[in-house]
């Protein structure tokens, strides 16, 4: 046994010593309840915090018992002895992995409390907003119980609602918010304008989607400034364009190139000599590039929606509308103007970060999901965390079918139909689990013509979510959803008061159908998951077809022989393993993808550091006056008759205004440079390394132009009583900002639906 054998095996020999432990601290604490329920609620708070000592938990069994005590007081929720293990191993800073029903909310509410009593303020991360609200009101009586305050901060709340919610010792916030807040933090020119206030601990919901499926999308905060634009003629000449003679698409789905024939026949279109000339290489060409990519590889239904005459993404990870997202200005306008939409404003971004980077800011990173084992490589790698499995409180009766596999789409495809007919002619709920809007909307039409009516939930309708999940364990029920049906969610057998439970079970429970691998395995389970909660019966089977993505893509130069029956079914192990070496095989590319793009981000994240830590100095000393003064000594005496604060704030702003304003040059420069790095290998330079060497020099350079351009702003701007007037001198920020997600996630595309007809495809 090689030596990394032996290292991951040891790793894995010590998490099930920690869940050993776990439980054996948890069984005493379990024992101990009886003492607590004959505490008064004075005496049970008193007693928790003699427990504690500085930021360490003294008696964990005693501290554990006390917390679900209080849960059964204030929520009439008494933990099982399985939450209490997921509590402990969370507060030991471990991804913990529950299955779906089996109370998260509760576990995510005792652990925030439980780090908020050893003197740490908690940001309880959800996904949405809806979550946040949610979860916050209804544990609040817990949080409150011990004398700890509880807020929520939604895309709703005002600024000084935020300001006050952040200073509460355990706060629910989107992902989302909490980065954006963090963003606008970064653009302030005096300290009290600060909205957020540090946490020490990150506890995130549904962890393997925000800590690694969108770990690496950007959260942007823009400023109004035109953006670049593919309009009018470059857009009619790109629609006329035809794959394989114009244009060509790379084997991963995420490129597409003009060929000769492509770049002479746009020439001519739009009238020019070359594209690549020195007059059109710097903006034509990019323009032209831009749409041929919104045409190609931006598919309407699938990876966008048109909503009230608007582009609105879809998360190809959740299948709902991306609210806050947004492909990059000239992408964002490509694809506007390609379906003769208004194109919208363009913007200057004034900064950004990756939620990885994010992440990375929190002392603690902990959390919980259904899906965590899949994601252990990742969490491990990128975060340092640890994965501990949580048994369940009962056993799992779901049955997971083998897959079905077909040699064609087509076949595969109608066994689908076919499969959903026959299980809704028994009654029993089936909930199927397609990969974009498009295909959950064919397979739904092809059901209708079979006289099977289905509730469909996706990005379209996905405001009636909780009505539709609600309805969903129905007798006979049938709902067709892409992948949002499913998280922070139960859906309960016999409906949502389960009225009809016990039919719906002699049934067989909530059949779960599949309409092709995910890219990822963990995927694949989120969706089982939603069938067989807290020990209900259920069914989980996924269709496959040999002219999938995923085995097209994933078996890339591989040869299976197939010997399908008059059906089209492939019933043979070979073929079975063969399909789940395909998926191992997208997943490596995904974590591969995820491992570059990370180098890449490492020194921009390492950059902001650098960045904080002087823009924290210029803001809370005299730094920025010092250095001024230091730089143009007449300048500073003749201002010597004004207040020093009044100094020291205009120095504070205008140092500000420039080192703000270079770094956002430096991150369209980098972007720009990340962009056509590529071209270096022709070089024989490694990319990576050119990459870091580029940005390393402008990040020097940028420290230098951010001070010398101060300096001569402090020169010339005049200075009074009322401050610095930056603007009079043309040094104005932004007159209107905007924060969105810069959507780039390479899970987009996964299933059977790209780059297909889609819309044919249950015919």
């Amino acid at each position: 046994m090689g030596a990394f054998d032996w290292f991951w095996r040891a790793m894995g020999a010590s998490a099930e010593r920690n869940n050993k432990a776990s439980k054996s601290i948890v069984a005493k604490a379990h024992e101990l309840t009886r003492e607590y329920e004959q505490l008064s609620d004075a005496e049970l708070a008193a007693a928790i915090r003699a427990t504690v000592k500085g930021e360490n938990i003294e008696d964990k069994a005693a501290f554990l018992g006390i917390l679900s005590v209080a849960s059964t007081r204030t929520l009439g929720m008494t933990p099982y002895e399985v939450q209490s293990q997921a509590v402990l191993r969370m507060l030991e800073g471990d991804v913990i992995q529950m299955a779906t029903g089996e109370g998260k909310t509760l576990v995510g509410a005792m652990t925030a409390t439980g780090y908020a009593l050893t003197g740490k303020r908690v940001h309880v991360i959800t996904v949405n907003d809806y979550l946040a609200s949610r979860d916050a009101e209804w544990m609040r009586p817990l949080v409150e119980f011990f004398g700890l305050n509880v807020a929520a901060v939604t895309e709703a709340s005002t600024r000084s609602e935020r300001a006050l919610a952040y200073r509460s010792d355990v706060v629910y916030a989107p992902i989302t918010e909490i980065g954006f807040d963090h963003l606008r933090d970064n653009q302030i020119t005096h300290r009290d304008q600060t909205v957020q206030a540090p946490a020490q601990v990150a506890l995130v919901d549904e962890a393997d989607s925000v800590l690694v499926d969108e770990a690496l999308v950007p959260l942007v905060l823009a400023g109004s400034e035109p953006g670049t634009q593919a309009t009018g003629r470059i857009t009619e000449a790109v629609s006329r364009l035809e794959e394989g003679t114009d244009y060509t698409i790379d084997s991963d789905g995420r490129n597409a190139f003009l060929t000769d024939e492509g770049s002479a026949r746009v020439e001519k279109l739009l009238g020019i000599d070359s594209l690549y000339s020195d007059e059109h290489i710097g903006d034509t060409l990019v323009r032209v590039n831009l749409a041929l990519h919104a045409k190609a590889l931006l598919i309407r239904d699938v990876h966008y929606i048109i909503d009230e005459g608007k582009v609105a993404l879809v998360d190809a990870s959740r299948g709902r509308v991306a609210e806050l997202q947004r492909w990059p200005d000239g992408l964002q306008a490509a694809v506007e103007a390609k379906e003769g939409l208004d194109v919208s404003e363009g913007g200057r971004i004034l900064d950004s970060i990756t939620l990885q980077a994010l992440m990375r800011r929190y002392p603690r990173v902990t959390g919980m999901t259904g899906t965590a084992v899949e994601a252990t490589d990742q969490l491990r790698s990128f975060y340092g965390l640890h994965v501990s499995v949580i048994d369940r409180a009962k056993e799992l009766r779901r049955f997971d079918e083998a897959d079905r596999i077909y040699a064609t789409m087509e076949e595969k495809n109608a066994a689908i139909v076919e499969e959903i007919v026959h299980l809704h002619s028994t009654g029993q709920p089936v909930l199927v689990g397609t990969h974009d809007v498009a295909e959950s909307e064919a397979l739904a039409d092809a059901l209708s013509r079979r006289g099977v009516e289905a509730n469909v939930l996706n990005a379209k309708n996905d405001r009636e979510e909780a009505r539709i999940i609600a309805e969903a364990g129905d007798l006979g029920r049938v709902t067709v959803s892409t992948q949002m049906a499913g998280r922070g969610t139960d859906i309960r057998l016999g409906g949502a008061n389960e009225a009809e439970r016990d039919e719906v079970a002699e049934r067989g429970g909530l059949a779960v159908i599949g309409t092709a691998r995910h890219r990822t395995a963990r995927l694949d389970n989120q969706l089982r998951g939603r069938a067989g909660r807290q020990g209900d019966p259920g069914l989980s089977v996924f269709f496959v077809s040999l002219e999938d993505d995923i085995v097209v893509s994933g078996g890339a130069d591989e040869q299976v022989t197939a010997h399908p029956g008059p059906d089209g079914r492939v019933e043979s192990g070979r073929v079975q393993a063969f399909v789940e070496h395909c998926q191992r095989v997208t997943e490596g590319q995904l974590l591969e993808i995820h491992a570059q793009t990370w180098k890449y981000n490492k020194l921009l994240a390492d950059h902001r550091d650098i960045l904080d830590e002087r823009r924290a100095r210029l803001l809370d000393t005299d730094t920025a006056w010092r250095e001024l003064a230091e730089r143009s000594p007449e300048r500073a005496a003749s201002l010597s008759g004004l207040p020093a604060e009044v100094r020291e704030q205009a120095a504070r702003e205008i140092m500000l205004f420039h080192l703000d304003a270079q770094w956002s040059e430096h991150l369209a420069l980098m972007d720009d440079v990340r962009e056509s790095i590529h071209l270096r290998a022709i070089a024989r330079e490694t990319p990576i390394d050119e990459y870091h060497r580029i940005a390393v020099r402008e990040f020097k350079d940028l420290a230098n132009r951010a001070v010398e351009q101060a300096v001569e702003s402090f020169e010339q701007v005049r200075i009074d009583a009322d401050g610095a007037h930056l603007d009079d001198a043309g040094w104005k920020r932004p007159s209107a900002t905007w924060t969105y997600m810069v959507s780039d996630n390479p899970l987009a595309g996964s299933g059977n639906s790209f780059m297909t007809g889609v819309a044919n495809i249950f015919r």
